[in-house]
């Protein structure tokens, strides 16, 4: 029979003897510990969500951490840890990077093994700063789970930024599986739920080195369980409050095609996916609404200079919609040249009944080596070209972000890779009404990207407070309302299509309209918390 009562005093003294494993580790042992440490915190991440791993990984490294802090070359060892950890989140969570090279394996499948194992090194340095540069404030307690967060979330922000940036898998994210539990970006964005989780996650570690009570040693979990529990809490009642009904007079009709890979970059191929397309979204439109039909990323190549293509457009889909295509276009370079670009295409009808295009909006923030080749002349020569199979050095970059008016309310598009940036849905000088994101996830196969970037997206309309329609070739076409929730969907490798009333939107968040002050002075605190906290007292 168990004894209640000792519960507690056994489950303080296996975390005491756990921590104490883990600080007696030395050599590649405890390098690999932090590297499964990394692992298993990356499986809190979307498809596996299991949350209660961050807080064990987060845990280990801050214990692994607390042996470094006495330690000769104490600097040195912290950043080593903090690389290993990172590596082994990386790896574990963009390992799918890898398939995309296999699509064309014959020019890229050798490939694949440096991008796998080189993308988590690089970004492994982010990472290994963050402990380096926590190493340096280290003290026991709590004062160093506050400063572990800042400093974490601070780098996690870097990352975003720095060399075009990729705020993929930030530790918020796993946040993003549910609306409920994602709620309070709204207020300080993506990089401020990422300060939110590590501080719980990391929480279990806070009495593990002081030699403290049962009390201290247990407070800890207690405060990640309290702290999860509020988030959770606080998004129930946020997603509870009342909020306007869809008005009746927009529609979107998304289109995912399941397009293979190989066959979607074809052109002998192009024809019939453009009428696999069309099948899908030429039903009628809902009488007296303003239909908005959504393709996905390059879906039509070329599209403005097929008149034939047009003229179809023009006899099958239904009258007075607006077709929002992604698309490849083209124009002159000057230099006898031409320029390709990844756009998505707005096609209207004109009061002639023809289609014609209303607007172009052009993806401006490209992925190095797979839309666009870096430093093109010297990575040529030694055999490198980018993935995407336009232009010699890829496609080139659009202007910047933009908002479209096609009659009825004004979208703000963006073209897959462009939806995990926070706070980079929509030029602030004006709000649109909703948010449009064309994509293509075929490259990657069914893996945890495409399931990790459809949470990306989940995020962008909890910070902004606007409506989503995305349309993946296949990936995960969803309709998503302001609040984060996903009124309809369609499934990875699979062909169908969303018929569904455009959500409202709701009034500007917090985060949208502070943007990140809102995280950095989250950031302060915590390391004002941290330091103060942590000095020492004179004594009486």
């Amino acid at each position: 029979m168990i004894n209640l009562r000792s519960a507690p005093g056994a489950a303080a003294a296996a975390l005491e003897r756990a921590a104490s494993y883990l600080q007696a580790l030395t050599g590649w042992r405890r390098l690999l510990a932090a590297f499964a440490a990394g692992v298993i915190t990356a499986l809190a991440l979307a498809p596996v969500y299991a949350l209660p791993l961050m807080a064990l990984g987060f845990s280990v490294l801050i214990v692994l951490m607390d042996a470094d802090s006495a330690a000769p070359r104490a600097r040195r060892r912290a950043f080593a840890v903090g690389w290993f950890f990172g590596f082994g989140y990386f790896l574990a969570g963009i390992y799918w990077m890898a398939f995309s090279f296999f699509v064309q394996a014959d020019d890229f499948a050798w490939m694949a093994p440096f991008a796998v194992l080189g993308m988590p090194a690089f970004l492994g340095l982010f990472t290994g700063a963050a402990t380096l540069a926590a190493s340096l404030l280290w003290r026991p307690g709590w004062p160093r789970i506050f400063v572990f967060a800042a400093l974490w979330a601070m780098f996690e922000y870097l990352r975003g930024h720095i060399l075009t940036g990729l705020p993929w898998n930030l530790a918020g994210q796993a946040l993003a599986g549910a609306a409920i539990s994602a709620q309070t970006a709204a207020w300080y964005g993506a990089y401020g739920l990422s300060l939110v989780a590590v501080l719980l996650a990391a929480a279990p570690a806070a009495g593990l080195s002081v030699g403290a009570t049962r009390r201290r040693v247990l407070m800890g979990p207690m405060v990640t369980l309290v702290g999860f529990a509020m988030i959770f809490a606080i998004g129930a009642a946020r997603l509870a409050l009342p909020e306007p009904a869809p008005d009746g007079e927009n529609f979107v009709r998304i289109a995912q095609p399941n397009i293979p890979q190989r066959e979607k970059i074809d052109p002998n191929l192009w024809g019939r996916n453009f009428y696999k397309l069309l099948e899908l979204s030429k039903a009628a439109a809902p009488p007296d609404a303003r239909l908005f039909i959504l393709w996905p990323e390059n879906a039509a190549p070329l599209l403005d200079e097929a008149n034939t293509a047009l003229g179809v457009l023009s006899d099958e889909l239904p009258k007075g919609s607006v077709l929002i295509a992604g698309a490849v276009r083209r124009e002159p370079d000057g230099d006898d040249g031409e320029r390709y670009f990844n756009s998505i295409m707005t096609i209207i009808e004109t009061p002639e009944g023809r289609r014609a295009v209303n607007n172009y909006y052009d993806k401006h923030h490209l992925v190095p080596f797979g839309e666009y080749l870096p430093f093109y002349d010297l990575l040529q020569a030694v055999g490198l070209a980018q993935l995407t199979p336009y232009g010699d050095a890829g496609f080139a970059s659009g202007s910047g972000l933009s908002i479209v008016d096609a009659g009825g309310p004004a979208f703000s598009p963006l073209i897959c890779y462009e939806v995990i940036f926070p706070g980079a849905a929509y030029p602030k000088t004006e709000r649109p009404q909703w948010l449009v994101t064309v994509t293509n996830d075929a490259w990657f196969g069914d893996t945890s990207g495409p399931r990790q970037h459809l949470d990306q997206a989940r995020l962008r309309s909890i910070e902004t407070g606007l409506p989503m329609a995305r349309s993946a070739n296949t990936g995960i076409s969803a309709l998503i309302d302001a609040k984060g929730r996903i009124v309809a969907r369609v499934k990875l490798y699979q062909s169908g299509v969303i018929d569904a009333a455009l959500p409202p939107a709701l009034p500007r968040t917090l985060y949208d309209r502070a943007g990140d002050w809102i995280f950095w002075l989250m950031t302060a605190i915590s390391l004002a918390i941290g330091a103060y906290w942590g000095k020492p007292r004179a004594r009486s």
